[in-house]
């Protein structure tokens, strides 16, 4: 299972579009070698560089596991609250020094997980436990200045 993305090269920079000092767009996203029997997706972009822990930026899930892409600024109706308390996707913002890693990480699951609009990222990780067929991951690194 691979995860990856047109605009940027795993463990490269995040092009300043997709950031809060940009556009603040969702990336593209491409998938493939999604592992047989998968009823749906899960896509989980975080930081665990962030100075408080590790801050969610992107929750989505019941993703359809026919989707090869997602494409920039992609509107999903499953999504949940990320570390700015809103639905949706939250692009990169770190404080100016150092650069951070944003993991997008990709599950595969037997089953739809249908948890509400706006739910927490610890919700999704309790429905996901005992249904996961395969993972990939994506970084991308920004540093504001």
């Amino acid at each position: 299972m691979h995860i990856e993305s047109p605009a940027f090269e795993s463990h490269q920079t995040i092009p300043q579009k997709y950031t809060c000092q940009g556009e603040n767009l969702s990336p593209p996203l491409a998938f493939r070698d999604i592992p047989n029997g998968s009823k749906s997706l899960v896509l989980i972009m975080d930081d665990p560089d962030a100075p408080s822990g590790t801050f969610d930026h992107w929750l989505v899930w019941d993703i359809s596991p026919a989707a090869a892409q997602l494409a920039e600024d992609v509107k999903l109706p499953k999504q949940g609250l990320n570390g700015f308390r809103k639905k949706g996707y939250g692009g990169p913002c770190p404080p100016p020094g150092k650069p951070h890693r944003y993991f997008f990480k990709l599950y595969a699951l037997d089953v739809k997980i249908n948890l509400p609009e706006g739910s927490t990222k610890s919700q999704v990780e309790e429905a996901m436990k005992g249904h996961i067929l395969g993972k990939a991951e994506l970084v991308g690194v920004y540093q504001r200045h």
